[in-house]
C-alpha cells in the first residue's frame, strides 16, 4: 500500500488512538502492543517498534521507502473497564488485518468507537445483579440482597458522576466506599433483619479492582514487568482506599448508633 507523507502521519496517529483507547478500555499491555504491530504490518510497515505502559505509548514505524515516523502519546486515563468498547476495537483491528481500510476511514471508525458508551441503564442492571448476587453468594438473605442491590445502584450513580471529574481512582474509591458504608451501616442499625456484613460485602465486590490486579499479574508474567508493577501498585492503593472508606464508615456508625 503506497501512502503519502500525510497519510503516514495520520496512520501513525490512528495506531496511537487505537492503543490509547485499548488501554482506557482495560486491555492488557501485550494486547495493545500486539494489536498495533499486527495492524502496522497489514498496512505495509516493514518494521514496528511499539512500547506501552499504563501512561505512555511510544511508536516508531519504518515504511517501505525507508521513511521513519516516530510519535509518543501520553495516556491520562487507563483505569476504566469498558469491555463493550474493547470488543469493538478488537473487531476493528481484525477487520484491518484482513483487509486494510483507507486511512481516513480507519481514523473515523476509531473515533466513532471511542465516543460510544454503555448505557447507564445497563450499568445499573449490572450493579444490581452483581451486588445482590454476591450478597446471597456470601450467605445473605433475600432482604440483604435487595439492600445491597439498592446501594449498588447508588454506587453506580456515584461512579458515573465522579468519573466525569478529575478525582483520582483512589480518591473516588475512598469517597464512594465511605458514603456507601455509612449508608449501609445506618440502614442495618435501624433494620435488624438485615446483616450489615452481607450487605456490605455485596457492594464491596463492585469496587474491588480485581481486573486491574489480574492484568497486572498477567503483564508481569508476560514480561511487561514495569507496566505490571505500576498497575499492581495502583490496584493495591485503590484497594487500600476502598478498605479505608468502609472502615471509617463502620467506626463512625459504631460510635453514633
Amino acid at each position: 500500500m503506497q501512502l503519502t507523507k500525510e497519510e503516514k502521519q495520520e496512520l501513525t496517529n490512528s495506531f496511537l488512538d487505537m492503543g490509547e483507547k485499548l488501554l482506557e478500555s482495560g486491555a492488557e499491555i501485550s494486547r495493545v502492543e500486539d494489536t498495533i504491530s499486527r495492524m502496522a504490518a497489514a498496512y505495509g510497515v516493514i518494521h514496528t517498534d511499539v512500547f506501552a505502559i499504563t501512561s505512555i505509548i511510544s511508536l516508531s514505524l519504518e515504511f517501505p521507502d525507508e521513511e521513519m515516523v516516530t510519535e509518543t502519546r501520553r495516556v491520562y486515563e487507563s483505569n476504566s473497564r469498558d469491555f463493550y468498547r474493547l470488543e469493538k476495537l478488537n473487531a476493528l483491528s481484525r477487520e484491518c488485518c484482513r483487509a486494510p481500510l483507507p486511512v481516513s476511514e480507519l481514523r473515523e471508525k476509531i473515533r466513532t468507537i471511542s465516543e460510544s458508551e454503555t448505557s447507564l441503564a445497563l450499568q445499573f442492571l449490572a450493579c444490581i445483579l452483581g451486588a445482590g448476587g454476591f450478597a446471597v453468594f456470601f450467605g445473605g438473605s433475600l432482604w440483604d440482597a435487595l439492600a445491597a442491590a439498592g446501594f449498588g445502584m447508588g454506587i453506580c450513580l456515584m461512579q458515573y458522576f465522579f468519573g466525569k471529574t478529575k478525582i483520582s481512582p483512589a480518591g473516588m474509591n475512598l469517597i464512594i466506599s465511605f458514603i456507601a458504608g455509612l449508608g449501609v451501616g445506618i440502614l442495618c442499625a435501624f433494620v435488624p433483619a438485615l446483616h450489615m456484613d452481607k450487605v456490605m460485602i455485596g457492594d464491596i465486590m463492585l469496587l474491588i479492582p480485581g481486573m486491574a490486579m489480574t492484568n497486572s499479574v498477567q503483564n508481569i508474567l508476560g514480561g511487561n514487568t514495569i507496566s505490571g508493577l505500576v498497575r499492581l501498585t495502583e490496584s493495591l492503593i485503590w484497594a487500600a482506599a476502598l478498605a479505608g472508606g468502609f472502615m471509617t464508615a463502620i467506626a463512625i456508625v459504631d460510635r453514633l448508633i
